[in-house]
C-alpha cells in the first residue's frame, strides 16, 4: 500500500503449471479485489474532506493511525499465534520497514494531498510497480524487458499529462504536492523491495500487522513532539469520524480484502483487478469533492492504467 500505503504494488507471477481456479470460485475473489481497491482509493477522498475543516497533516495522520493501531495490533497478534518469537534481526527489519514503508510513506502522502487533487495523487501512487523495478535495477542490477520499458513510458506520460493540466489550474503548489506524493511512492517501493525476505520468514499478515503498528506509534509520537495535546481535542467532530472511517474502511479493511483475494485468485489477477483504483478515485473526486473532470484527466488516466497493464503483462 501497497502499495501499503497498503495499496497495489506490482505483479507477482503465478508459477507455471499452477492450475487456474475454477470459474465458479473466481467471483468471490474478484469481488474482494475490486472492493479492496475501491475502499483503499477512498483514503484520498476522506483526507481531502478532512482538510476542509482546517486540520493539518500531522494531526490528521495521527488520528488515522491512532484508530488503526488496535486493528493492526490485533492482526499481528492473530498472525503470531503458535509461532516462535521474532529474532533481533527480525525486529530490526520490522521497525525499518514500518518506518519507511508506512510511516514516512503515509505522512508524505497526507502532506502532498494538501496541494494536489485526489485524482493526481492516485495516479502517482499507482506508479509503484515501476519504481520497484527501477530500485531492483539500481540495487541488484536486475534486468528489465522492452515491454516493461514501454509500459513505464506510457504510464509516466499519463501522469505528466494530468500533472501539466493541474499545474496550469492550481499553480506552483501542485509541483510541491506531486513531489511529496512521488517521494511517498518511492518510500513504499523501498518497503516492497526489502520486505521479500521478511515475508518469507514471518508471513505477509504478521509482517503487515507488526510494521503498520510501528508506523502507528511513530505517527502518535510525531504528533506529541510537534503539537500540543489540545490540538487533537479541538478538532471538528467531523474530522474524528472521518479518521475513524479512514482507519477502518480505507486502511484495515482493504488490507484484509486484498490478502483474501490473493489467496483465492492469485497475486497477478488481484493486481490487475486493482486497476479500478484510479478510476474509482477520479469518479469519487468528481462526485464528492467537486474536482475537475476533463478530457485531459481521462486521457492521462487511460495512459497510466494502460501502461501499468502492459508493464505487468511482461513475462519477466
Amino acid at each position: 500500500m501497497t502499495s501499503a500505503r497498503t495499496e497495489p504494488a506490482g505483479d507477482a507471477q503465478v508459477p507455471r503449471g499452477t492450475a487456474a481456479p475454477p470459474p465458479v470460485r473466481l467471483m468471490p475473489g474478484l469481488v474482494m479485489a475490486v472492493c479492496g481497491a475501491i475502499a483503499f482509493s477512498g483514503k484520498a477522498i476522506i483526507v481531502k474532506l478532512a482538510y476542509r475543516h482546517g486540520v493539518d497533516a500531522v494531526t490528521l495522520i495521527m488520528l488515522r493511525m491512532l484508530f488503526a493501531l488496535p486493528i493492526f495490533a490485533a492482526m499481528a497478534w492473530w498472525a503470531s499465534r503458535g509461532k516462535p518469537p521474532l529474532e533481533r534481526r527480525d525486529w530490526v527489519g520490522v521497525i525499518g520497514l514500518g518506518v519507511s514503508g508506512y510511516y514516512v510513506a503515509s505522512f508524505l502522502d497526507f502532506a502532498g494531498l494538501q496541494y494536489i487533487t485526489a485524482s493526481l495523487e492516485r495516479l502517482i501512487t499507482y506508479l509503484t510497480p515501476t519504481l520497484v523495478l527501477l530500485l531492483g535495477w539500481l540495487l541488484h542490477r536486475k534486468p528489465f524487458t522492452r515491454t516493461q520499458l514501454c509500459g513505464m513510458g506510457i504510464s509516466y506520460a499519463g501522469v505528466l499529462l494530468v500533472f501539466g493540466q493541474e499545474l496550469g489550474l492550481e499553480g506552483e503548489g501542485t509541483a510541491w504536492g506531486a513531489t511529496l506524493v512521488f517521494a511517498s511512492t518511492v518510500s513504499y517501493a523501498v518497503y516492497l523491495v526489502y520486505s521479500a525476505q521478511l515475508v518469507k520468514r514471518l508471513g505477509a499478515l504478521r509482517l503487515v500487522g507488526l510494521a503498520t503498528s510501528v508506523a502507528c506509534v511513530c505517527c502518535v509520537v510525531q504528533f506529541l513532539l510537534l503539537r500540543p495535546v489540545d490540538v487533537a481535542l479541538s478538532v471538528a467532530p467531523a474530522v474524528v469520524w472521518l479518521s475513524v472511517l479512514n482507519a477502518t474502511l480505507c486502511t484495515a479493511v482493504p488490507v484484509l480484502l486484498v490478502m483474501m483475494a490473493v489467496e483465492r485468485i492469485g497475486p497477478a489477477l488481484t493486481t490487475q483487478t486493482g486497476m479500478v483504483g484510479p478510476l474509482s478515485t477520479i469518479a469519487m473526486g468528481a462526485l464528492i469533492l467537486g474536482e475537475p473532470f476533463t478530457g485531459w484527466i481521462v486521457a492521462g488516466t487511460v495512459l497510466v492504467v494502460a501502461g501499468i497493464y502492459v508493464f505487468t503483462r511482461s513475462p519477466r
